[in-house]
């Protein structure tokens, strides 16, 4: 799977150094599943997305809902296994990092995120 950076460039954090893409339909279906933990500067930008589900999942995640200039557009800070956020039809794509991820990049709404 292929591996990018992200930043806020609004704050000028780092979010991610080890993010992984899930682009296709298989990588987008199987995501964080079975995996048994997230490590800090791992995630997973899932695109496109309106939405994300924890099941068989056995951590919680932040998830972060992006709009297609991947703008911050919604936040679901400590989503629990076997849980739904919401879905939108503006999200274009969903950053998933591990739980607290969100609080200590201070990823906040209308955020700009920038990948390399």
């Amino acid at each position: 799977m292929r591996q990018i950076t992200i930043l806020n460039i609004t704050t000028g954090k780092p979010v991610g150094s080890q993010i992984g893409v899930a682009d296709t339909s298989l990588s987008r279906l199987i995501g964080l599943m079975g995996k048994k933990q997230l490590d800090a500067g791992r995630g997973l930008l899932i695109r496109p997305s309106s939405g994300v589900h924890t099941f068989g999942m056995r951590f919680p995640i932040d998830a972060v809902g992006l709009d297609k200039s991947f703008r911050v557009i919604a936040l679901w800070p400590d989503l629990k296994p076997f849980r739904i956020s919401g879905i939108s039809f503006k999200t274009h794509s969903v950053l998933e990092l591990p739980a607290g991820q969100i609080a200590l990049c201070q990823i906040g709404l209308g955020d700009q995120l920038q990948e390399s």
